[in-house]
């Protein structure tokens, strides 16, 4: 990253709304640097300024990006947009003069200081169907066409492809199964996210389900050679289909790298889910079809057949978001029950019999 003094004294100009001098900038972590050529992340820098004939001091200061949950850009950011609304508040806590953001190029500094939420804007999408859509048709009509199966060929194709794309970062690993287990839109979560006294569960099925979990936590934790491109959220409600086989995907979900069982389980749950609601099981039927045929494919063209034995804690979340009263209000009891259960056998399994799928919801 190369940081010029005179962006820093724009930087500075606009955050003081008047013509900004710097005259010394200082690395704090060693003795002074005529310029900042050598700016990096994580080591805070000393600027002195003058602003309207008085000088200021300053202190600008990044985090290092390498492990404690500040892998991502999002995650560093929510931290100092939390300190800069959190520091003035505090008696006799140093103050923040604001909170800024670098530009693409490396060079440019912006202020972010006065945001209080944040937006993201897209491109819509038009002349699509999401792909639950299919799934809703086929548990209404019982029927699958040869198209339903070249789709569901092609989603498990797009995740083998997307797959193949690896990176060797061992705490980043860590990390995405830590918060499979235990982030807010994960594990605890969920779990957190039931009301008390429900009929079809206690809490004593939580208590387990969240210890069973844990354990797993170590298991997958020996396996940061998987660490692959993900969505992140792959499920029927984030994908779209055009004509055919064309189609698009939404809302990437927590992260650009993760474990590839984590978009596996999030689709092929709902084939399990469709069929519960239709049918009451997975012992035949369209939804079978549908849920045998992406597993093979996936496997025989991906040749991950560790996956089997990584899936179980991320079908265990995944159980608790389509059994969820909170989503899924207007489900039996039937069902929630048989999704339980599902969550409850494939966390004791080794390795997930995907062919005999019907035995883990008896």
């Amino acid at each position: 990253m190369r940081l010029k003094v005179e962006r820093v004294e724009e930087y500075l100009s606009s955050v003081y709304k008047a013509p900004v001098k710097v005259s010394r900038v200082v690395p704090l972590s060693g003795e002074g640097l005529a310029d900042l050529k050598g700016f990096g992340y994580g080591v805070p820098y000393f600027i002195e300024f003058s602003v309207g004939g008085e000088v200021k001091r300053v202190v600008l200061e990044t985090m290092r990006p390498e492990g404690f949950g500040h892998d991502h850009f999002s995650d560093r950011a929510a931290v100092l947009l939390w300190q800069h609304s959190a520091f003035n508040k505090l008696p006799k806590h140093v103050r923040s003069v604001d909170v800024g953001a670098f530009a693409s190029d490396g060079e440019t500094l912006r202020s972010l200081g006065d945001c209080c939420e944040f937006f993201i804007l897209t491109e819509y999408v038009g002349d699509s169907l999401l792909y639950h859509y299919d799934l809703d048709r086929i548990k209404e009509t019982g029927d699958l066409t040869g198209l339903d199966e070249e789709r569901c060929v092609a989603l498990s194709d797009y995740l083998v492809g997307i797959h193949s794309v690896k990176k060797e970062a061992p705490r980043l690993y860590f990390r995405r199964i830590r918060d499979l287990v235990g982030h807010g839109e994960c594990v605890f979560g969920l779990t957190d996210s039931y009301p008390s006294g429900l009929e079809y569960v206690d809490e004593k099925f939580f208590v387990d389900l969240e210890k069973m979990c844990v354990e797993w936590r170590w298991r997958l934790k020996r396996k940061a050679h998987r660490l692959s491109q993900v969505h992140g959220d792959f499920h029927p409600w984030n994908v779209m289909f055009r004509q055919g086989l064309d189609f698009i995907v939404l809302d990437r979900s927590r992260g650009e790298w993760g474990e590839p069982a984590d978009d596996v389980t999030a689709m092929t749950i709902n084939y399990i889910f469709y069929s519960l609601q239709a049918f009451g099981g997975m012992e035949d039927g369209p939804f079978l079809r549908l849920f045998l045929l992406f597993w093979r494919n996936y496997l025989d063209r991906s040749g991950d057949e560790e996956i089997l034995s990584v899936v179980q804690p991320f079908y265990a979340w995944r159980s608790l978001v389509v059994a969820s009263p909170l989503w899924y209000p207007n489900l039996s009891v039937d069902v929630r029950k048989k999704i339980f259960r599902f969550a409850r056998k494939v966390l004791k399994a080794k390795k997930f019999d995907y062919e005999d799928v019907e035995s883990y919801l008896k």
